[in-house]
């Protein structure tokens, strides 16, 4: 049996290592995926339980979209057509391994002001102190140049000392020149926020580029055996 890398991907040494990361992947996003909790004020979040991995970025990035991918449904996360419409967590339960959050979108304003605006209170205390969050999946339009709303939520992420990785999205869309740039762009991102991981991935919910190698980075965040839920079985 392949001892799975705690670093994932970027710590994959062969294609054996690799494959055993894919794999353990495509396990755990095939197992139910279902919502379970939504909330608009810090007292409101769910107890803690499972281990959490929250998605955020621009309103419009794709974010529903990815997330419905990455759990092969088409419906789970609900896709908006008013972007910034969304101001509350929505907490979605993976085979009782690991939790999903859905976060509002920031920044519709495109000015960096804005995201403090959409993330103060509820979503700055929650990335700040929410014991079970193992990492912010950020997501960046890959067809697109970074916004100051983007370089704002990197900022606060970095000052909440929370765990993030760059997820490149709609990369179907985007010219092969111009994506090379993207990539490069989100490395030195990444290279200048401590708590950056260092794997920029690369990703399209239409025709599925990057979403096994997504599933096997957060795959590695998950608990490694079903949990019940707080005050099962009393």
């Amino acid at each position: 049996m392949v001892e799975l890398p705690p670093g994932g991907l970027a710590e994959a040494k062969d294609e054996e290592t690799r494959a055993a990361l894919i794999e353990h992947g495509r396990l755990l996003f095939a197992k139910p995926c279902n919502f379970f909790f939504a909330a608009q004020k810090l007292e409101q979040l769910p107890q803690v339980w499972l281990p959490e991995v929250a998605f955020c970025g621009r309103s419009n990035v794709g974010k529903s979209s990815l997330v419905n991918a990455l759990c092969n449904q088409k419906a789970l996360a609900r896709v908006s057509n008013t972007p910034g419409r969304t101001k509350q967590l929505n907490f979605f339960e993976l085979g009782q391994r690991l939790t999903l959050v859905d976060m509002p979108g920031y920044g519709y304003a495109q000015a960096a002001k804005s995201v403090k605006e959409d993330w103060q209170g509820l979503m700055f205390n929650y990335l700040r102190g929410r014991p079970t969050l193992r990492r912010v999946i950020l997501l960046l339009d890959a067809r697109i140049e970074t916004k100051p709303a983007d370089l704002m939520a990197l900022r606060l992420l970095n000052e909440a000392a929370v765990s993030f990785q760059i997820v490149l999205t709609k990369a179907d869309d985007a010219k092969p020149w111009w994506l090379e740039q993207r990539i490069l762009e989100a490395q030195e991102l990444v290279r200048k926020h401590t708590a950056g991981h260092p794997r920029v991935l690369v990703t399209s919910s239409e025709n599925g580029m990057g979403i096994e190698e997504t599933r096997a980075e957060i795959a590695i965040l998950s608990n490694p055996t079903p949990l019940d839920p707080p005050g099962a079985g009393f």
